[in-house]
């Protein structure tokens, strides 16, 4: 998996993180690093393209709750935590939607396992490239 960083403007400015192949055990932790490194670097709202991801797995969503915890400004759990991190992502449901993370383009089988977690109800997923530019903000 790697990962391009490029910015867009809508209402306001938008960091998206595409995300080329799969998050997976392998790789969940080198997306959680570059989603960390655009915080850092002062993004505050980002779009997350899994357009070129055919498979996400259980480390994937630890990694969409970690990066949604990042953006708001929290201290995520640890994701070596196994159980821990898990039963964090249970608690942070009841945050709601998230505000600064958005997800575009998820693939069939990364839309399932992204339904099959109740991840679609935490994140708001677009298709459409401008009108989830234009969600933010």
């Amino acid at each position: 998996m790697h990962v391009d960083v490029t910015q867009a403007q809508g209402k306001v400015k938008v960091t998206v993180l595409h995300v080329h192949g799969d998050v997976d055990a392998a790789s969940y932790q080198a997306l959680i690093a570059k989603a960390r490194e655009v915080y850092r670097s002062g993004a505050r709202d980002l779009l997350l393209d899994f357009g070129d991801t055919p498979y996400m797995g259980s480390s994937g969503l630890v990694a969409l709750h970690t990066i949604a915890t990042i953006m708001r400004g929290d201290v995520p759990p640890d994701p070596e935590a196994g159980w821990a991190a898990i039963r964090s992502i249970n608690r942070a449901r009841e945050v709601g939607l998230q505000e600064h993370v958005k997800l575009l383009n998820p693939q069939p089988r990364v839309s399932r396992v992204l339904g099959m977690a109740g991840f679609d109800q935490f994140f708001e997923i677009y298709t459409d490239w401008e009108t989830a530019i234009a969600s933010f903000g």
